[in-house]
């Protein structure tokens, strides 16, 4: 019997988790993305804290656009955060989503923010 959508992404997301951690100096970048919103929280594992988060809910980012220019906002404001606590570089967690449409414009703004993976 095959998965379902959810299971095969939450399989997924074990085996990357497997090799993904966060540290205070290159925290894990981890991405939730629902139907209509998209979070993203900056995770120091050692200490099983969160440094930072953004999301699509945030009054600062923009409502207005598609999902994927929200993303990108959202890559863009998760990535001023990070500098305010003086993270620079950090691991991509994708949490089982394939790299692509609002996960990749996440990343991409999480770039063009100053962040590098």
């Amino acid at each position: 019997m095959a998965f379902s959508k959810v299971k095969r992404r939450n399989k997924i997301r074990r085996r990357i988790r497997q090799s993904i951690s966060g540290t205070e100096s290159k925290p894990r970048l981890s991405v939730f993305r629902s139907n209509k919103e998209i979070y993203a929280q900056l995770i120091d594992d050692v200490s099983g804290k969160t440094i930072a988060a953004a999301s699509s809910r945030d009054k600062g980012v923009s409502d207005k656009g598609t999902k994927s220019e929200v993303a990108t906002a959202v890559g863009k404001a998760i990535a001023e955060k990070a500098k305010e606590a003086g993270v620079e570089v950090i691991s991509f967690d994708r949490s089982g989503y394939l790299y692509h449409g609002r996960v990749k414009s996440l990343a991409e703004g999480a770039r063009e923010g100053g962040l590098k993976f």
